[in-house]
Order: structure tokens, then C-alpha cells, then sequence
């Protein structure tokens, strides 16, 4: 294996890690994230040339995986029901960024368009959408304010489960049954 593809392998093993540590401490500083990923802070620096490169590191990434997610529910026949609950699951392993970009206002100079949030909160949206055309869903709610409760609870289980108030098995069930049936008693 080539220098450069296992620098890439741990490139990704960091950017996990730091991800999970600023999931949980989102104003550390560099040495702090480059302790908690098991580096130096001059490896952490040779990964990610400061803050800013990190934090576009951890949205570049992000944005892959939720397109990923969004490309395998697609692909998929279903009731929205059944696709929301697919998407759920399919964003778990990354819903840890989402805790992490949602608790720093995504306030950082990235490179990556904010177009690309924006397709993806439309094709979210249109989940939504489609489902309350099709009757599953209450027409009254806006498809817009349900897609931006969908991020917030995928970021809120991320959290729980990070801190431990619930097991990873229970992350869709969380976020999928509080969208459908909210807190009511069945």
C-alpha cells in the first residue's frame, strides 16, 4: 500500500475522530481536537492546514454522505413512510456531523457551494412533500418546517446516543416514529 493511500486512510480515521470530539466539544481548540484524535498537532495541521480546512473537510464529507443516503433511498419503491425511515437509517453514521455543523451555524468560509445543502434540503423537502400529496402526511405542516425537524432530530439522536442516553440501534426508531407519530400515545 502506497504512502499516500494510507495517509488518505488516516486523513479519514482523523476527520471521523475529530468530528466525534467536536460533536461534543465544538469550541476546542486545535491541540485539544488533535489530543482527542491521537495525533500531533503538526500531523493534525499536515491533515487539515487549520480550523477552517478542517471544518471544510467535516462538510465536504457530510454533504458526501447525505447525498449517498439520498441515492440509495432513490433508488428504492416505497411509501414516503417506508423512504423516511430508510433516509433515517442511511443517515445514522452521519448524523454525528450534523450535531457538529449544526452546533458551529455551519460558520466557517468553505469552498463547497452552499448550493449543495440546498439540493439536498430540496430533495428532503420533496419527500415531504410527496408524502402529503399521497396522504401520509399532514397536509397543514410545511414540508420546509419538516425538513429542517428531520436535521434537527438526526442531530439531536446523534447527540443522545454520543452521550450515551440511548443505544446506535435505536436511532432510527427515535427519529422516525417522533416524525410520524410525534409524542402522542398511539
Amino acid at each position: 500500500m502506497s504512502y499516500d493511500r494510507n495517509m488518505a486512510m488516516d486523513r479519514q480515521k482523523a476527520l471521523r475522530a475529530a468530528a466525534d470530539f467536536l460533536g461534543r466539544r465544538p469550541n476546542a481548540t486545535q491541540d485539544e481536537i488533535a489530543a482527542a484524535v491521537g495525533v500531533s498537532r503538526a500531523t493534525l495541521h499536515r491533515y487539515f492546514a487549520g480550523r477552517a480546512a478542517l471544518f471544510e473537510a467535516l462538510d465536504e464529507y457530510a454533504l458526501a454522505h447525505l447525498r449517498e443516503a439520498l441515492k440509495t433511498v432513490r433508488a428504492q419503491d416505497g411509501s414516503a413512510a417506508d423512504t423516511l425511515r430508510q433516509l433515517v437509517a442511511a443517515c445514522e453514521p452521519v448524523a454525528g456531523y450534523l450535531t457538529l455543523l449544526y452546533a458551529q451555524s455551519q460558520d466557517f468560509d468553505a469552498n463547497q457551494p452552499k448550493e449543495a445543502w440546498a439540493a439536498i434540503d430540496a430533495e428532503v423537502k420533496e419527500l415531504f412533500v410527496r408524502g402529503q400529496r399521497e396522504g401520509e402526511f399532514r397536509p397543514e405542516l410545511n414540508a420546509f418546517w419538516l425538513t429542517e425537524a428531520l436535521f434537527q432530530l438526526l442531530a439531536g439522536a446523534a447527540w443522545v446516543v454520543q452521550v450515551g442516553g440511548a443505544g446506535r440501534l435505536e436511532f432510527t426508531d427515535m427519529v422516525t416514529d417522533l416524525m410520524l407519530h410525534g409524542v402522542a400515545r398511539p
